[in-house]
C-alpha cells in the first residue's frame, strides 16, 4: 500500500486543521501522528482511511493499482475508542460479523481471536455486559486479527490498564509485520514501536 498527499489540507468552516501535507507512505512502515488533544490526529487518520477528503490538495492511495476513494475501506482495519460495538451481540457473534466482512489473518480463526483476547469464557456473554477495557480489547483485536494492508489505531490504549498495555505490546509485535500501521496517539508507550513520526502541528 502506497499512501501519496500532495498539498493536502482540511478544514472545518473557516477553521484550518492543518494545510499543505506532502507525504508519501509506503507498506511495510510504521507511523506516529503525534499532538496535542484537538490538534486534529483523529482528522489526518480520518483522510488516510478515505473517511474524509481533503479539502484542498489530494491523496492518493494504490496496492499495485490505483485503488479508488470508495473502494479503500477495503484494505484497511481501524480500532479506536469511539468506535462503536454492536451492544446486543455476544462476544461470538460479534467476531463472526467482524469477518463476514473482512478475511482473517493468515494462521487466525475466530478460536484463535477468542484465546487473543483471552476472554473464552465471555464468549456468549453480550457486550453492553463488558468493561470499557474488555470493548477495547475487542476493537484493537478485530483490527489486527483482520488481514488488510493497511492498521489504524487512535488512541489505542484507551480503557486499558497496565496488564491490558502489555497485552497490547503483544499484539503488536505479532500482527504488525509487513503492514502499513498509524498510530494517533500522544503517549508514547502507544507508539514507541513506531519509526517515522508525523507532527500534526508541524503542518498549521
Amino acid at each position: 500500500m502506497i499512501i501519496t498527499l500532495n498539498q493536502a489540507g482540511r478544514r472545518f468552516n473557516q477553521d484550518w486543521i492543518f494545510r499543505n501535507i506532502n507525504l508519501k507512505f509506503t507498506s511495510p512502515g510504521k507511523y506516529a501522528v503525534l499532538g496535542p488533544n484537538g490538534s486534529g490526529k483523529s482528522t489526518l487518520l480520518n483522510l488516510l482511511m478515505g473517511c474524509l477528503s481533503p479539502s484542498e490538495g489530494d491523496i492518493k492511495f494504490e496496492e499495485g493499482v490505483a485503488i479508488p476513494i470508495d473502494q479503500v475501506y477495503k484494505h484497511i482495519s481501524f480500532a479506536g475508542p469511539y468506535l462503536d460495538l454492536v451492544e446486543e451481540f455476544t462476544l461470538l457473534e460479534t467476531i463472526d460479523f467482524h469477518f463476514k466482512f473482512k478475511e482473517f489473518y493468515p494462521g487466525v480463526d475466530s478460536n484463535a481471536v477468542l484465546d487473543i483476547l483471552g476472554l473464552g469464557a465471555s464468549k456468549d456473554k453480550a457486550l453492553k455486559y463488558f468493561s470499557s477495557g474488555m470493548k477495547q480489547r475487542t476493537k484493537l483485536a478485530l483490527a489486527c486479527c483482520s488481514n488488510t494492508s493497511m492498521l489504524i489505531l487512535d488512541e489505542p490504549t484507551s480503557n486499558l490498564d497496565r496488564q491490558g498495555v502489555s497485552w497490547y505490546h503483544e499484539l503488536i509485535k505479532d500482527f504488525t509485520n509487513n503492514r502499513l500501521v498509524f498510530v494517533g496517539s500522544n503517549q508514547e508507550e502507544e507508539y514507541a514501536f513506531c519509526h517515522d513520526f508525523i507532527q500534526i502541528t508541524d503542518f498549521k
